[in-house]
């Protein structure tokens, strides 16, 4: 028997074989190495899985199985892919009457036309019928004489608040 193997074992035949070592042990090597960068992007923890790949074959198959399904960078993206949506989708309610989809700033429902907002009686911008006072104005929200009368009496306390004071300028300047 060993007289056949020694026929066997030709120069050739230690190359090739040396040939097929060197091969193994580099598809070894990087493999250690794809799961570490691998699991790297993905998230995990690098160093475990480096371990685990070590044992032959079998560390590599079980990172297979057990990786997360998705690089770290791609779950991000995503994620701010559903931030927008969600950010997109606030700018849409529905009527309390009839639940048909309206946007934030409409006034009354398109289909059933349930007043679903005040308007400011001063700048005319969609009032929460919970607000008592605009937000955009200052002009408080109430019934339409009582904010006009206190809207112009507001205009007219700066109209003489400004004659005033140009009065006041005529006089220094002179």
């Amino acid at each position: 028997m060993s007289e056949l193997v020694a026929q066997m074992w030709t120069p050739e035949m230690q190359a090739a074989f040396t040939i097929v070592i060197v091969l193994l042990v580099i598809l070894y090597v990087l493999s250690i190495v794809w799961v570490v960068r691998d699991a790297y992007l993905r998230g995990t923890a690098w160093y475990i899985w480096a371990v685990v790949a070590l044992v032959p074959i079998v560390g590599v198959i079980a990172y297979c199985l057990l990786r997360p399904p998705m690089l770290r960078i791609d779950k991000d993206e995503q994620e701010l892919e559903v931030a927008l949506k969600q950010r997109q989708l606030m700018k849409y309610g529905e009527c309390a009457t009839c639940g048909y989809p309206v946007e934030m700033d409409y006034v009354i429902c398109p289909n059933c036309h349930t007043q679903l907002k005040n308007l400011c009686s001063h700048c005319e911008h969609a009032l929460e019928p919970a607000w008592t006072v605009c937000p955009y104005c200052a002009t408080p929200v109430g019934s339409p004489a009582k904010a006009r009368s206190s809207s112009s009496a507001t205009r007219t306390r700066r109209r003489s608040s400004s004659t005033s004071h140009r009065d006041d300028q005529t006089r220094a300047s002179s």
